[in-house]
This record gives structure tokens, sequence and C-alpha cells, in this order.
């Protein structure tokens, strides 16, 4: 009698880990992207992180307007999507010539450029942490598998316009454009879209309103690029 109640508690036990705590993570995790497919995000992990870093900070404050692309400067999206990930609408999200790149980058020891695509990086920015392990990078990785498949494309930049980390405290294209240009996002210039995304790899050490030689070079390499890539309509807002 024990043996068969043992057998049926380690039954039930693999049936929990195995199948329903698995179904139920999927389930949960598939609701809450389909939801976010509509509805603006009211914070992210990095800026709870970001808030509890600077928390002796008085001066720290998280800026961060939700807008619709809409009222996003295009300058904006070609020059992020040329700077980060100019293959953005002919992969599934995952970039692998970069990731292969950045992978051989590291074995031979020169500079690393993150090989994350735009999917990947609006996948961590939106749910999960920013620890540096494999643990979050599964998550980033089935995240970005699902908002793909939920989101699609325009979804995706939208989010990522607005959620990106543009500066201290600084979140989304309508915070940057208030606190660099006074001004709205919509309303961002062609030279402003590229010195914005030249920071973007490093937000909190560069600032497009006091670029050095190096933000200032590589926002003329973005805007070069912005012409060699074929943009959907609907990037102009068509």
């Amino acid at each position: 009698m024990a043996t068969k109640t043992k057998k049926s508690f380690g039954s039930r036990l693999l049936l929990l880990l195995l199948v329903k705590l698995p179904a139920a993570f999927i389930l949960l995790t598939v609701l809450w992207v389909l939801a976010l497919k509509w509805i603006p995000p009211v914070a992210t992990p990095l800026m709870v992180q970001r808030a509890v870093e600077y928390r002796s900070d008085k001066d720290f404050k998280t800026h961060y307007k939700w807008v619709p692309y809409e009222r996003i400067s295009a300058d904006l999206a070609k020059a992020v999507i040329a700077s980060e990930d100019n293959l953005f609408f002919e992969h599934d999200g995952f970039d692998r010539k970069a990731i292969k790149q950045a992978i051989n980058d590291r074995k031979a020891g020169k500079p690393q450029r993150g090989g994350s695509s735009i999917s990947q990086q609006t996948a961590k920015n939106v749910f999960c942490t920013h620890r540096r392990d494999f643990i979050r990078k599964g998550f980033e990785t089935y995240f970005t598998v699902l908002i793909e498949w939920i989101w699609g494309k325009e979804r995706i930049l939208e989010v990522y316009l607005n959620v990106a980390e543009m500066g201290k405290g600084i979140y989304g294209a309508q915070a940057a454009a208030q606190a660099y240009w006074k001004k709205p996002a919509a309303e961002i210039s062609r030279r402003q879209a590229c010195l914005l995304a030249a920071c973007l790899p490093a937000p909190l050490k560069r600032s497009p309103v006091s670029a050095g030689s190096y933000v200032t070079r590589q926002a003329g390499i973005i805007s070069s690029r912005i012409n060699n890539i074929a943009y959907p309509d609907w990037i102009s807002h068509k």
C-alpha cells in the first residue's frame, strides 16, 4: 500500500512539474504578450532596476511617456533600424549573421557589438531582467518568438521606440525628444534621430546633445545606411 502511495505521489509530482506548470507558464505568458499587443506597458524591469540603482540620487527621475507610432518621427524609426538591426524586416526575430559575428569577435578578443536584434531587445526590455546569464537569455529567446508571432514587426518597433533606454532615467522617443530638444517625438529631425540612435548602445555614457567625435561619426554612418535599406510604407506613416 505504501509503495502504491509513493508511486501515486511521484506520478502526480511528475505531472505537475512536466505538464501542468509548463502549460500554465505558456498560457499565462501568451496571454501577457497578447494583452500587450494593444495595451502599453506600464513600466519595464529595467525602469525598476534603474530606479533602485539610483535610489540615493535625489535628482533621478523616471521619464516615460507612451505615444502611438504615428506620433513618433519616421526618421527615428529608420535611424534605429539602420543602427541596431538593418535586417529587421527580413529575419524572424534573430539575426543569425550578427549573432555569429558577435560570437566570433568574442572568441577573437575583439571589441564586441551586440548581436541582438530589435525584437530581442524589445523582448528583454519588456519581459526580462537585465541580468547577464543563460536563464535570462532563454527567457529572452522565448519571448522574442512570442512577440514575432503575436505582435508583428510594426508593434515590436512601436514598443521598442517607446521603452528603449535613451539616457539616465529617459525611456522612449517622447521622453528623449522632450528631455534633449524640448519637442515632441514626432518632430525629431533626421540628424537628431541619427545622433540618438548612435547613443543607444551606451545611453548612460553618451548624449545626442553633447555628442563627441565618436557619436558624431556614428551618426553620419547611420544616416548613410538609411539610404541603403528598403523600408515598408508604414514606416513613414503611410
